[in-house]
């Protein structure tokens, strides 16, 4: 069998070469046959073009995801006996600020979070020094090993993560990729498979295709004059030549949305029937909202905040229940992709010793409460630093301490109030008032 060095762009650093293309080699997002994952029909190319670019509540969907995601920054977190610290930034966050050149943060996040929303994987490389490439998650391949069995290596015991094979559809050899040269974003673990990632899109495929033809239906509903369907009989004298210039006659003057509503004349031996239903009496508004509910759902954003119907409806748009759908997609939502997201590109970047890449969400405005909340934050926070410098502990642990939430980071001075001790005293001080015993 080849190895795959060979098909690699770069020499190999390996000595052993108990992996190799062929049976270790995954693709798609299927269940593996015969030691490969073959692609499902949904593929990218299909998500791209009748999802995200043909589905209105799809794309509602993924945009909010992504404004939102690519508004945070990264930092470097300290890391003090398992507990984090304070943020700090050094030159080592360079590739993450410029990516490449005229890109910021925000662009490598919008196409780290659209290629996982797409295709459930995003992929990020320095292979070039002191710049980022984010590969296109189809054209990309997890190559696994295993001593145990080389034949089937992810159903091993032993199996391995390899590298990353870049292969786009140019003629040209492939690239080869360590793994400590990409940062693999996949926040949806796929079950079928250790190493890769699933969409949230995929289990909600009949959904999408469900609402583009409920759109289409409505289209259609136009496009035959915007009433219900209508069954002209004829008598049995009526020859079908006839019937069929008739039926002619009738659509040429009555179907359309510009000929919609027009009086309809029918001659001798002709008798028009309504039947069906129009969109009021299908309840259609209710039968396609339920549908952008569950997307909604599946996507992990509430109705509310994407501006779905069904989330503007009732009691949804008070402040308190908007404010809690916002919560809860902060909470439940966003921070984990950050956090995912911070931890995947440390594999790329130099992270400081006793130090870990993370998230810096303080200046995304999408999180802010409002100017009261945040008067009262800051308020109780410049009470609790007053009341711990009373009690003698130095201003910059106090100020470090409240500002990470980590109270082991406070240092006492060993001086206390005077309205306990005496300055120099380790006994109490005697009451002043005489007549107090």
């Amino acid at each position: 069998m080849t190895s795959l060095w060979q098909h690699s762009r770069r020499p190999a650093t390996r000595d052993d070469e108990w992996w190799s293309v062929g049976d270790n080699v995954y693709y798609g997002t299927g269940r593996p046959v015969d030691g490969k994952e073959r692609p499902l029909t949904y593929d990218f190319e299909a998500k791209i073009r009748h999802a995200y670019k043909a589905n209105g509540p799809v794309f509602a969907l993924m945009l909010v995801r992504q404004m939102v995601f690519s508004e945070a920054r990264f930092q470097f977190r300290q890391m003090r006996n398992g507990r984090p610290g304070e943020l700090f930034g050094t030159g080592a966050l360079a590739p993450l600020e410029t990516p490449w050149p005229g890109a910021t943060t925000g662009d490598l996040l919008s196409r780290m979070i659209q290629n996982a929303d797409l295709e459930g994987n995003g992929y990020v490389t320095n292979y070039n020094p002191g710049r980022l490439k984010v590969l296109r998650p189809d054209w990309v391949t997890i190559v696994t090993g295993s001593r145990e069995a080389p034949g089937l290596p992810s159903e091993a015991i032993d199996s391995e993560l390899v590298g990353y094979m870049y292969d786009p559809p140019t003629g040209s050899e492939p690239w080869f990729l360590l793994p400590e040269e990409v940062a693999h974003f996949a926040p949806i673990p796929d079950p079928e498979f250790q190493f890769r990632g699933m969409s949230w899109l995929t289990p909600v495929i009949r959904e999408i295709v469900g609402d583009t033809a409920a759109t289409r239906h409505k289209l259609k509903f136009f496009e035959n004059g915007a009433t219900p369907q209508v069954i002209v009989s004829f008598d049995a004298a009526v020859t079908p030549d006839k019937v069929k210039k008739f039926a002619a006659l009738m659509n040429s003057e009555h179907v359309g949305v510009d000929r919609a509503y027009k009086t309809l004349y029918l001659g001798g031996g002709a008798d028009a029937t309504v039947v069906g239903k129009d969109l009021q009496q299908l309840d259609f508004k209710a039968t396609q909202g339920a549908g952008e509910t569950r997307l909604a759902a599946a996507a992990g954003v509430p109705s509310v905040i994407v501006g779905f119907s069904e989330g503007l409806a009732g009691s949804s748009l008070n402040a308190g229940n908007y404010s809690s759908s916002r919560r809860r997609f902060a909470d439940g939502t966003m921070r984990p992709l950050w956090r995912n997201a911070a931890g995947s590109l440390a594999q790329i970047i130099d992270v400081p010793a006793g130090a870990e890449l993370w998230f810096d969400d303080r200046d995304i405005a999408f999180l802010r409460e409002d100017s009261r909340d945040v008067a009262e934050i800051a308020g109780l926070k410049s009470r609790t630093i007053r009341q711990l410098v009373d009690a003698g502990f130095e201003p910059a642990s106090v100020t470090a301490a409240v500002e990470a939430d980590d109270f082991a980071l406070l240092r006492h001075t060993g001086l206390y109030s005077v309205q306990l001790q005496k300055p120099g005293s380790s006994s109490p001080a005697p009451p002043t008032n005489p007549e107090v015993p």
